[in-house]
């Protein structure tokens, strides 16, 4: 049996803590792009693949809604990740002689009021991991990254400072994809099912088509629209919702949903992480 996670990014990515925090009986692989950590998985190379949808300061990761429906596997678990930052330099340096510390942007953005508190200047690196390994090749004690502390335990680098963000809240979830659905389980803290639609071309039919959910109590925890394809007027829509579509009010909202649509896919059943909440 395929024991192997794929993500994408470098190994020290925080999808690799990702992995390794939901899933450290598997080996991880690391792909060069979403793609990539989808096809390893499409064609066996993989058992499954974590991927980011969406940030809790930056919102949604870009193109994943767009690669999810075609993607041609199916959602089996969510994933929380609390994203720590932490400063990263060669062993031996001092936090007082950092000059420069390197990363991607979003987590320079991230610890402006640290870096700004030592003296340290920034330097945008590819990213987080990648950062990581470039100060570890470099060998200039004047130089650190910010990244995970798995980064730092991989490249052999020390942590000077720890949990050094600017905000107390940052988290990524995580999508876990599977070439095949399992909608036997059920979670204890309660399940989730993800979907894709496109309204019907006729008045109001968001509108009505959103009723089912409200007339049947049923939680919908995430909706967002996007251009399909390019075009101004097809607009597709991803949604999760709380319940599952055997659940009487889930399956008479699902219902009611199908008939404003033009097309309805459900990505993925899967139970609700403990850190939801």
């Amino acid at each position: 049996m395929i024991k192997r996670i794929a993500f994408q990014g470098e190994l020290g990515a925080y999808s690799h803590q990702a992995c390794r925090d939901t899933y450290p009986e598997m080996d991880p692989m690391s792909c060069r792009t979403f793609e990539d950590a989808i096809e390893a998985v499409r064609v066996g190379d993989a058992a499954l693949a974590m991927l980011p949808v969406e940030n809790s300061t930056f919102g949604r990761v870009a193109d994943i809604h767009h690669l999810l429906p075609s993607s041609g596997l199916h959602i089996v678990a969510e994933a929380f990740v609390r994203v720590h930052i932490n400063l990263l330099g060669l062993p031996g340096a001092r936090i007082e002689g950092i000059e420069r510390a390197m990363s991607h942007t979003m987590l320079l953005g991230q610890c402006r009021d640290f870096l700004a508190l030592h003296g340290i200047h920034r330097v945008t690196g590819a990213d987080t991991a990648g950062s990581a390994r470039e100060v570890s090749q470099l060998g200039d004690r004047k130089l650190a990254a910010l990244a995970s502390e798995l980064a730092g335990e991989i490249y052999g680098l020390d942590v000077l400072a720890r949990h050094i963000e600017d905000e107390g809240t940052n988290t990524t979830r995580f999508l876990v994809m599977s070439p095949e659905p399992d909608r036997t389980r059920r979670g204890n803290d309660g399940m989730m099912t993800t979907f894709v639609f496109q309204v019907r071309n006729i008045p109001a039919a968001l509108y009505k088509a959103m009723g089912g959910f409200a007339t049947n109590g049923v939680n919908m925890t995430k909706l967002e629209s996007y251009m399909v394809k390019g075009s101004f007027t097809a607009t597709q829509f991803y949604a999760d919702i709380e319940g599952h579509p055997e659940d009487p009010p889930v399956r008479r909202a699902l219902e009611e949903l199908e008939y404003f649509t033009s097309r309805l896919e459900v990505l993925g059943v899967y139970p609700a992480d403990q850190r939801r909440h």
